[in-house]
């Protein structure tokens, strides 16, 4: 599981899909903690909100024409700046995440 993970009880474990994390060792280690896990889901870009998010950001800094390192350090928070919170309310919604208040 490489290195330390702290569990704290009534919490939540999430492996990832990661071979070493299904081994007979590991799963019977999980089963015998007490804890609940689940195995995440294979990444899915679909199903991310920060994808969107990501695209617009990127978007935007192209409008401005930031080429350069100097340019991107100034362009960045701007950009940042131009994803509204119905933005971002829409970037979870689109990933599934029902409404977000």
């Amino acid at each position: 599981m490489g290195g330390r993970c702290a569990l704290v009880e009534g919490g939540d474990f999430d492996p990832h899909n990661l071979g070493a994390h299904k081994t007979p060792a590991v799963r019977g280690l999980l089963d015998r903690s007490g804890f609940a896990y689940r195995y995440l889901p294979s990444y899915s870009p679909d199903m991310n909100p920060i994808e969107p998010a990501r695209a617009k950001l990127k978007a935007e800094l192209r409008r401005v024409g930031a080429r350069t390192a100097e340019a991107l350090h100034r362009a960045l928070g701007p950009a940042l700046g131009a994803i509204t919170a119905q933005d971002a309310a829409g970037f979870f919604r689109h990933a599934g995440y029902g409404r977000l208040s």
